[in-house]
């Protein structure tokens, strides 16, 4: 990631404890690239009485203890950061990982799979072999380290789900606009579910729980239910190292 000079941001109270921040810029890749840049910075300097930053692809949740300080302060060091250079990102030419990851694309691992495809106006193999085409790059780590990645290209913008679904399994692979996510840990989604892979991609009992990190590449292996119960529970790992 290059330096920004200035990130150009509104801020505002998102309750009593939290600010959101959201960049103002009309080109879409300004403002992810930018808020992965100011997470960054947060991280870094992470500003007295901060208790969590929780990224989104285009905005930033910002969670303080009231009681050590404000949502007024913290707007105040929020904009003099987006004015200093970020402490620690990767470099440009730094070398980037990539993970083949392999799935099973059926009724049972992707119960949104069909509707998908529906909703696409195309069949289910299409539909399957346009994700398996797409080239994802992992945008920023979201809720619980899960890689939130661009690039899924397919005729249009995939909706969200009407009534989000409670509890999906870990490995679910679901997509939402032109975007992919992949559940670490059981929970609930309002994202389609289309798939899911055999390999544990958060483990936080090792050293480094994750092997990705933003900049990253996947791309995505459709394979059959026997196939993906020999790797079940393997760590995942870069394709390339």
């Amino acid at each position: 990631m290059t330096a920004t000079v200035h990130i150009p941001l509104t801020v505002e109270s998102y309750g009593d404890s939290a600010v959101m921040v959201s960049v103002t810029d009309d080109d879409q890749r300004v403002r992810r690239s930018a808020i992965v840049d100011l997470r960054e910075r947060l991280l870094a300097r992470r500003p007295h009485g901060v208790c969590d930053v929780v990224a989104g692809l285009e905005s930033l949740l910002i969670e303080f203890d009231p009681i050590t300080t404000s949502a007024i302060h913290i707007e105040y060091v929020v904009h003099l950061l987006a004015e200093m250079p970020p402490a620690g990102a990767v470099p440009e030419n730094a070398a980037r990982r990539h993970f083949d990851i392999p799935v099973v694309f059926d009724d049972e691992t992707g119960p949104d799979l069909a509707e998908v495809a529906d909703e696409l106006g195309i069949g289910v193999p299409e539909l399957v072999e346009r994700i398996c085409a797409s080239r994802f790059t992992i945008s920023l780590l979201a809720a619980a380290m899960a890689p939130m990645m661009d690039g899924l290209d397919v005729p249009r913008a995939v909706r969200r789900r009407r009534e989000p679904r409670t509890n999906v399994p870990q490995g679910s692979i679901m997509i939402a606009g032109e975007n992919a996510i992949i559940q670490p840990f059981p929970g609930p989604t309002g994202w389609r579910v289309i798939g899911r892979t055999p390999h544990t991609i958060v483990d936080i009992a090792r050293e480094s729980p994750v092997s990705f990190a933003p900049g990253d590449t996947v791309t995505f292996t459709s394979v059959s239910a026997a196939d993906a119960r020999r790797i079940d529970g393997e760590f995942l790992v870069a394709a390339n190292g």
